[in-house]
C-alpha cells in the first residue's frame, strides 16, 4: 500500500472514530436530558430526596389545592409546556405569573445549574445533587421541544392516532396494557390524557423513578401520535 493510500486510510479511520464518539456522546446527552426532564417533572421522587414541607420560595401556595411539596416542582410553575404564565398556566388553578423557561433554552448549562441555587430557587444540594443540578440544566438548555409544534392551542396532542395505537401497543402495552390500565398504582391512561403537553413531557422524558422508556432520542412526531392515541384509551 503506498504512502498515500495508507495516510487516507489513517484519516477515514480517524474521522470514523470520531464520529462515533460523537454519537456516543449525543446519546448520553440525551440520557441525562431525559432524567433532566424527570427531575423537572417531579425531582424527589426522581432522586429520592426528602419531599418538601414547606412553601418553594417563589411561589406560595394559597388554597393548599395541590400541597405544599408541589410547589416545589420544577413544572407546577414553568408548566408542562414550558411556558409558564404564557401558557397553559396562564389562568386556571396553576396559574402562578412565573415566567417559562423557553427563555433559557441553549444558555450555558452551568449558568442555569448556578440559578437553581440563588434565592429565587432555593434548592439545596440536600434536594438537588451537583449532579442532579447538572441534569436539569441540560434538559432546560439543550432538552426542551417547542411544544406548539406537537400540542395545539387548547392543549390537545397533534398527530396520527392510527400510527400512535401502532407505536404504543409495540413500546408501551407491555407494562400499560392495550387499554392503559395494567398499572394498578398509576391512574389509566386514558384518564389523564387529556393533558396534551404533560403526555408528550412524560413520553419523551419517562415516569420519575419508573422503568419508562424515554423515547426522546426519536422522532418527536412518534411521541404525538402516541398522545393523540391515549385519548382514545377508556377512563
Amino acid at each position: 500500500m503506498s504512502s498515500t493510500n495508507k495516510t487516507l486510510r489513517a484519516a477515514a479511520v480517524a474521522v470514523a472514530l470520531c464520529l462515533a464518539i460523537g454519537a456516543a456522546f449525543a446519546a448520553e446527552t440525551e440520557s441525562a436530558a431525559a432524567r433532566g426532564g424527570r427531575l423537572y417533572d417531579k425531582w424527589f421522587t426522581e432522586n429520592k430526596a426528602a419531599k418538601p414541607t414547606g412553601d418553594h420560595p417563589a411561589y406560595t401556595v394559597k388554597d393548599g389545592k395541590y400541597g405544599k411539596d408541589t410547589s416545589w416542582r420544577c413544572k407546577e410553575c414553568h408548566g408542562w409546556d414550558y411556558r409558564g404564565k404564557d401558557g397553559a398556566y396562564a389562568k386556571g388553578g396553576h396559574a402562578t405569573g412565573i415566567k417559562g423557561i423557553q427563555g433559557a433554552a441553549g444558555k450555558d448549562p452551568a449558568a442555569i445549574a448556578a440559578l437553581l441555587r440563588d434565592k429565587t430557587h432555593g434548592y439545596s444540594e440536600a434536594q438537588l445533587s451537583a449532579k442532579d443540578a447538572s441534569d436539569l440544566a441540560l434538559f432546560v438548555s439543550k432538552g426542551q421541544i417547542d411544544m406548539a409544534k406537537y400540542v395545539d392551542a387548547a392543549n390537545k396532542a397533534k398527530g396520527n392516532g392510527a400510527k400512535g395505537e401502532v407505536y404504543f401497543n409495540t413500546l408501551c402495552a407491555g407494562c400499560h396494557g392495550t387499554d392503559g390500565k395494567k398499572l394498578k398504582d398509576a391512574p389509566p391512561l386514558g384518564s389523564v390524557a387529556d393533558n396534551g403537553a404533560e403526555m408528550m413531557h412524560k413520553i419523551l422524558n419517562g415516569q420519575p423513578a419508573e422503568a419508562m422508556p424515554a423515547l426522546r432520542a426519536i422522532d418527536h412526531q412518534i411521541a404525538a401520535d402516541i398522545a393523540v392515541h391515549l385519548t382514545s384509551l377508556p377512563k
